[in-house]
């Protein structure tokens, strides 16, 4: 196995669209390194991205944050504005693993993996957060909730690479927060996932909402449903339950070792109307 570090996106972009070897790209490492113990992957050659300064950066702008995609999550609690801002993403990414895969994993690595239960990537959905793609034709924007497309599949082009991620100013009123439930208390794998972050006016009244799950479905899910339940309505126990009934309904997931259907599907709701009571708690209502 061939490993180069690149340091300019040009030069990550040039390396893995070289053709014929099979080429990984490295952001942390934290899902790589064990897929190449486990031998369920075979890399002739790894480019490793964390050299490159766009990937590396957390800026914010009149538009709002532009984190790098391999910005780890240690970094990322560190942040207090983000940390202020958009405390369901920060919480999210530092539910990665422990303290020394902290200093390692990142939001691009987490994304990129593809795996149903990833936590960040419902919160970065709920967020409304964007992607920079990097490729030889230039850059593109897709969303996050467009980039997985099944199991450890993503719509990325073999040379193609998530460079950052776009989050907007919250208005004000505005939270997120997210919740998981896992069978231990740390360092393990979402059972259900959830995602909610919303704005509420003066009176109360929740005037936007987007919610996401995990680990419910092939790929994360934008419940615009959920999302509906809450708008227009103050957080009482009918609009609660609304948006419970109506995450549970988008679930669709798998009985496995870690949680049968019908179990996974009633935690979605349950999680869900506890992430948006939280959200709602630290936007002030």
């Amino acid at each position: 196995m061939q490993y180069e570090a690149a340091e300019t996106l040009e030069h990550a972009i040039e390396l893995l669209g070289q053709p014929g070897d099979d080429v990984f790209p490295l952001a942390g490492g934290t899902d790589l390194l064990a897929q190449i113990r486990a031998g369920r992957v075979k890399p002739d050659r790894v480019i490793d991205l964390k050299k490159i300064p766009e990937l590396r950066q957390i800026t914010l702008d009149e538009d709002g944050y532009r984190i790098g995609a391999a910005v780890s999550g240690a970094e990322l609690g560190e942040h207090a504005e983000l940390s202020r801002d958009w405390p369901g993403v920060v919480e999210a990414t530092e539910l990665i693993g422990s303290t020394q895969i902290q200093g390692r994993a990142s939001m691009g690595g987490n994304l990129c993996n593809a795996s149903p239960a990833a936590d960040s990537v419902p919160a970065l959905i709920a967020a409304g957060a964007i992607c920079s793609v990097a490729g030889p034709g230039g850059r593109r924007e897709v969303r996050v909730e467009d980039v997985v497309t099944g199991p450890g599949q993503t719509c990325l082009a073999r040379d193609e690479i998530v460079a950052h991620f776009r989050l907007p100013r919250p208005p004000p009123g505005s939270a997120d927060a997210y919740l998981r439930l896992i069978p231990r208390s740390e360092m393990d794998i979402a059972v259900v996932g959830a995602g909610v972050a919303l704005t509420l006016d003066a009176a109360g009244i929740c005037t936007a909402c987007r919610v996401a799950l995990g680990a419910v479905a092939p790929t994360p899910l934008l419940v615009a449903e959920a999302s509906a339940a809450l708008v227009g309505r103050s957080l009482d126990d009918a609009a609660l339950a609304d948006l419970a009934a109506a995450a549970s309904a988008a679930a669709r997931p798998i009985d496995d070792m870690r949680g049968t259907q019908v179990y996974r599907i009633r935690v979605a709701g349950v999680l869900t109307r506890r992430a948006a009571l939280i959200a709602a708690g630290r936007a002030g209502g």
